[in-house]
């Protein structure tokens, strides 16, 4: 049985989906909305409706998932196609709180309508035609994306990512990740339910990663201390001297935002250094007389919440640099010239890995 959205029962969200759908309908004028049978015989769908115009008469037939990301969608387009005996002049249209973009673009190619509780939406039958996109996720499916994108399983998510095609088994990346087991299988449920994974008897891997980064960073999160500082020294002054006190302290370092493109994309330039750094912060701005600048600065180091953002460092021309995964991730948030730099990196080095 699938989850309900808190706070609501299976009845409370048919009520709500059949509520929304309606009122969509009947924002057309010449359509008469009435309902028909809430459920059908043998349950083939959850309820359905008379509409009306001028000119013709259709019957919808409804059936309400309460996720509605391309797994569930898929469930619900079989369960209405195989109504197709006994109701077969009707127009079918497949319900959920949020439905995916993906979960969308399967209804389309089968026929399917569909209408969610944001307010996207597709039905077409007859002469009549209804399509909104691109309304965001109500609060409730929300609660799912934090699950997927929060640190822990984003460990999880770099693993996969920078390692394409290969099978694993959920022992084997809760280790590598350094997760639980749980959270593996969370992790799992979350990319089943989207169908970006395929599941064999060696494992599952990931098979949509494009889709995956998208997403990730629509709903990424800077989970670091960000500390602006202000040094005398050029830029590879600035790298070559945190890189010798990393070293020395044994200290996690490693460049992200421009300073990694500047390295995985050659045509991207910099002009301040940015930089994780795992260690105490005091210490590196008396040692390289580095000052506190609130604006015009050339020195951010991010010391970060969670340590998964040192998983896949590289040395790339003598510097270590984050992984390509987690450079664009920070570029796509970082504002000015960054989304180009991180479609520099989609592009030129992560395209070519997947």
């Amino acid at each position: 049985m699938l989850k309900m959205p808190h706070g609501m029962t299976e009845r409370d969200l048919e009520r709500r989906l059949a509520e929304a759908l309606v009122e969509t309908l009947e924002r057309v004028p010449s359509l008469r909305v009435r309902p028909a049978s809430r459920k059908s015989e043998g349950n083939l769908f959850d309820f359905a409706f008379h509409v009306t115009t001028p000119a013709e008469r259709q019957v919808l037939i409804c059936e309400v998932k309460a996720n509605g990301q391309p797994r569930y969608a898929r469930q619900a387009i079989h369960q209405l196609l195989g109504c197709r005996q006994e109701h077969p002049a009707v127009y079918r249209v497949f319900l959920a709180p949020y439905i995916s973009p993906g979960a969308g673009a399967l209804c389309r190619a089968e026929g399917v309508g569909y209408h969610d509780l944001a307010g996207n939406c597709r039905l077409a039958f007859g002469s009549t035609y209804i399509e909104r996109q691109g309304n965001l996720n109500p609060a409730a499916q929300k609660r799912e994306l934090r699950s997927l994108y929060w640190p822990k399983a984003e460990r999880a998510l770099r693993v996969l990512l920078l390692h394409p095609g290969r099978f694993w088994k959920t022992q084997p990346l809760a280790s590598e990740a350094r997760i639980s087991l749980g959270q593996v299988a969370n992790v799992k449920k979350l990319l089943g339910d989207r169908e970006w994974v395929e599941v064999a008897d060696q494992g599952f891997r990931l098979t949509q990663p494009e889709a995956l980064l998208g997403e990730w960073a629509s709903q990424y999160r800077q989970r670091s201390e960000s500390i602006d500082l202000l040094s005398i020294e050029n830029v590879a002054q600035i790298e070559a001297g945190l890189l010798r006190w990393a070293r020395e302290s044994g200290i996690a370092f490693a460049l992200t935002e421009f300073s990694a493109a500047a390295r995985l994309a050659p045509y991207v330039r910099h002009q301040r250094v940015t930089a994780y750094w795992g260690g105490d912060v005091e210490t590196v701005k008396h040692t390289m007389n580095l000052k506190a600048a609130p604006s015009g600065s050339n020195v951010r180091l991010l010391v970060p919440h969670d340590e998964g953002v040192f998983y896949g460092v590289a040395e790339v021309h003598g510097m270590p640099v984050v992984c390509p995964v987690q450079a664009f991730l920070d570029l796509r948030g970082a504002g000015l010239r960054s989304e180009d730099a991180a479609n520099e990196i989609l592009e030129q080095v992560l395209r070519r890995q997947w």
